[in-house]
């Protein structure tokens, strides 16, 4: 089974944010959509790994950002590329404001944010899915909002720089790259916290060209070496009657 069909869908990417005991962080998230109108709920799934989730159990609130098209590749790097528990995430970044709950959300690289009151959760594995009631919103800009797939193949891409060839596998979700000849059927990306699946081999050495091998016709001897031995030492036939093997 080929898993990345499941890349065929079409996603939104936004900025999840929540704040406890006095600390905020967020994280990016793919996997957000409206699933009830009477009232307004939302489901939002989070990697548990995430400090962001630890947050959003205990509290039973978060704030959505929808991200656009605009948005610079530092933006996913600062959030969806490190740890909260590791760094602080809004250190330095000024482009956020706060909703009547108290959480941050974005005021640029973005058209609109959406404040949730946690009403459900459900434990799917790899990922807590959380059901969220609409309890305050604005929309900020007529901007489009990124998909997944734009993230992908244009906010990505238009940041790349060049460099070095590494022999190993990158993460196709994030970037982050696994050095090595073999990628651990158990390795979890330390930075979106992705399997091997979403992994791809990069820096494909060229094998290294081994000894000419000269091959008997006569009784299949080998000889290594840049050119076929005078005469065969098993049946003493001439040079002549070697081929390289290809």
């Amino acid at each position: 089974m080929n898993t990345k069909v499941t890349r065929k869908l079409s996603y939104g990417v936004y900025l999840l944010s929540a704040r406890e005991g006095g600390r905020d962080n967020a994280c990016i998230v793919n996997t957000a959509v409206q699933v009830a109108n009477d009232p307004t709920r939302i489901s939002v799934a989070v990697i548990k790994a995430n400090l962001t989730c630890d947050m959003i159990a205990r509290t039973g609130l978060c704030n959505l950002s929808a991200i656009t098209e605009d948005a610079e590749f530092s933006l996913f790097q600062r959030f969806g590329m490190q740890s909260g528990r590791d760094v602080d995430k809004f250190a330095g970044f000024s482009d956020t404001a706060r909703s009547e709950n108290g959480l941050l959300y974005l005021m640029a690289q973005s058209n609109g944010f959406m404040s949730l009151k946690i009403v459900a959760s459900q434990d799917l594995g790899s990922h807590m899915l959380f059901i969220g009631e609409l309890v305050d919103g604005e929309v900020l800009s007529g901007a489009p909002t990124a998909t997944y797939a734009y993230y992908q193949d244009v906010i990505k891409k238009r940041a790349a720089q060049p460099e070095p060839v590494k022999k190993g596998w990158r993460c196709t979700i994030c970037g982050y790259v696994y050095e090595g000849e073999t990628l651990p059927p158990d390795f979890v990306c330390p930075l979106c916290k992705h399997g091997p699946e979403d992994f791809e081999p990069i820096g494909e050495a060229k094998p290294e060209a081994g000894p000419v091998k000269w091959v008997c016709s006569v009784c299949g001897y080998v000889h290594e070496g840049p050119e076929p031995p005078e005469k065969c030492p098993v049946c003493k036939v001439p040079a002549e009657m070697f081929k390289k093997q290809e």
